[in-house]
């Protein structure tokens, strides 16, 4: 029989909060590669306690120029391992269009329900460009 290991770390965790989605976009600009901003989409998960406290960021996929494959199961599987009550995804769109694609309103959909079942909430989604991001939560879509 296969053994499952998972761990999870809060070394170097600060104590940061968010408030608002510029709170949340200034924590995922520090993990983007903004060398690759431009160039191909890549997605990250942050996983907040009760408080709206940080408790990590997890890099879900990276892939293509106009698209990334996001499988909400990774996106769970971390937020339980951490004990997370709150998640804000973000992903990047290379053209520079901060419109949601119709892609990206039925993913966030499949996130907010999965996070349902969890006794979760996804709080937000943000979509960055190299110079501005656009927030599902701040236009009223989550």
């Amino acid at each position: 029989m296969n053994e499952i290991k998972l761990s999870y770390s809060r070394k170097g965790n600060c104590e940061r909060s968010i408030a608002s989605s510029r709170d949340a976009m200034e924590i995922f600009r520090e993990h983007f590669d903004g060398d690759e901003m431009d160039y191909r989409e890549s997605f990250f998960a942050l996983y907040l306690n009760q408080a709206n406290k940080v408790l990590g960021i997890k890099k879900i996929s990276e892939s293509g120029i106009s698209s990334t494959l996001v499988d909400v199961r990774i996106v769970l599987q971390a937020a339980l391992l951490c004990n997370a009550s709150g998640i804000i995804v973000a992903h990047n769109h290379p053209s520079g269009n901060l419109n949601p694609s119709s892609s990206d309103v039925k993913m966030t959909a499949q996130i907010k329900e999965a996070s349902k079942v969890m006794d979760m909430t996804l709080l937000d989604h943000v979509i960055l460009t190299s110079d501005s991001h656009y927030s599902f939560a701040d236009d009223g879509m989550i």
